[in-house]
């Protein structure tokens, strides 16, 4: 996916819970396919950020 359909995927996410949470009956069902939502655009961008321990293979001592 593209990281405008995962922004996207962030924010209608989010909207979804704050609105299920805003109620005065939670609908639980609608809140946990926000947070669903939500996880699935968070993980699709973080899935593009590299590691921190992806480096290179030389040694770390530079004397």
């Amino acid at each position: 996916m593209s990281k405008k359909i995962s922004y996207f995927l962030i924010a209608i996410g989010g909207l979804v819970a704050i609105y299920a949470q805003a109620k005065a009956e939670q609908n639980q069902l609608i809140l946990i396919s926000g947070i669903v939502i939500l996880m699935l655009g968070v993980y699709n961008i973080s899935r593009n950020i590299p590691s921190k321990n992806d480096q290179d293979d030389e040694p770390q001592n530079n004397i």
